[in-house]
């Protein structure tokens, strides 16, 4: 870890993409690029869902996977495109280019064939899939909403893979906050994580310039509000804790924290990583966050660090973003 310079840096870079706007520009510029070849693929010749001990990422906006005891060794690149990437009991989503200026949704088995897709409007941002494969989320960046300064705001949608039940987008879902009905116009949300039932949910809710984390109800399509500045939620595997990044003094523009929240006790515990983490991380396990960080040169960076508070941030996989554990 060095301490003012390099992640320095990276913090400032990260605090000044906190607008909608801003920040749907940056995935502007990485999306419109042209496809490119995939790397050179070391290590075993295939990627796969299948769970154990490896982590999956994208490298080089190709979905790869490495040895969890050996991360920034050697790697495994297939030939799929995404440009975000998640996994859990062999199913995995992609959100990868349509068109040149369109993105689908892609529903992923063991090996790493669509079974299904789903086009949607906007620019990728987050994609998760419930533990047991069934549930896949998706959030996007979308352009042209009168309410926002911006201009952009968000699309989150859920796909039941069994059913192939689609909710194109949570706002329609009926919001209590703080013990009441709400309603409102500038509602947005993003970063789904599913529960063990594979129908409830935590995500983010946005409005009147406020974030709060909600829980949800898929089947009675009914989120409430939990509690302000939660941002990103992440459910550990346990169902206890949910990582998240916490907007400093409430205020997005200053950057987040990576902290984790227990919901019995609803006590906030910041982890050792101090530099702004604008990402939804993933549990390694039931003490370890994965995450993404950019330097000053856009490049990305996985890093990983304790869930308790405890210990220093470590590069995970170098060059690499989107993490997810093959569980």
């Amino acid at each position: 870890m060095t301490t003012m310079s390099t992640r320095a840096k990276i913090a400032v870079v990260a605090a000044s993409a906190v607008l909608l706007g801003a920040v749907a520009a940056g995935y502007a510029a990485t999306a419109a690029e042209p496809a490119r070849t995939p790397p050179p693929a070391t290590g075993e010749r295939t990627v796969t869902l299948t769970p154990g001990p490896r982590l999956l990422a994208i490298t080089d906006r190709y979905v790869s996977s490495v040895a969890v005891a050996d991360p920034g060794g050697p790697r495994t690149v297939s030939g799929l495109e995404c440009l975000r990437v998640y996994a859990a009991a062999g199913t995995g989503v992609c959100l990868r280019p349509e068109t040149a200026w369109s993105y689908q949704v892609v529903v992923l088995d063991s090996a790493l064939r669509q079974t299904r897709a789903v086009s949607v409007p906007g620019l990728p941002n987050r994609a998760r899939v419930s533990a047991s494969g069934r549930m896949v989320s998706w959030t996007t960046f979308v352009g042209g909403d009168s309410y926002t300064a911006s201009g952009f705001s968000t699309r989150t949608g859920v796909l039941d893979t069994v059913t192939g039940t689609t909710v194109p987008s949570l706002e329609e879902f009926a919001i209590t906050r703080d013990g009441r009905a709400y309603r409102n116009a500038d509602v947005n949300y993003w970063g789904v994580t599913f529960t063990a039932d594979d129908n409830r949910f935590y995500a983010t809710l946005s409005t009147q310039g406020r974030r709060y984390l909600v829980r949800g109800d898929l089947a009675a399509r009914t989120v409430e509000t939990v509690k302000e500045n939660v941002e990103c939620p992440s459910l550990s595997p346990d169902g206890t804790r949910l990582a998240f990044k916490e907007a400093i003094d409430a205020d997005p523009a200053t950057g987040w924290r990576l902290s984790v929240l227990d919901l019995a006790s609803m006590r906030v515990t910041a982890t050792a990583e101090t530099t702004s983490v604008d990402d939804q991380a993933a549990w390694l396990d039931g003490a370890t966050l994965a995450y993404t960080l950019r330097g000053s040169d856009g490049r990305p960076d996985v890093w990983s660090v304790p869930a308790d508070g405890s210990g220093t941030p470590r590069l995970l996989i170098p060059g690499a973003e989107s993490p997810s554990p093959l569980t």
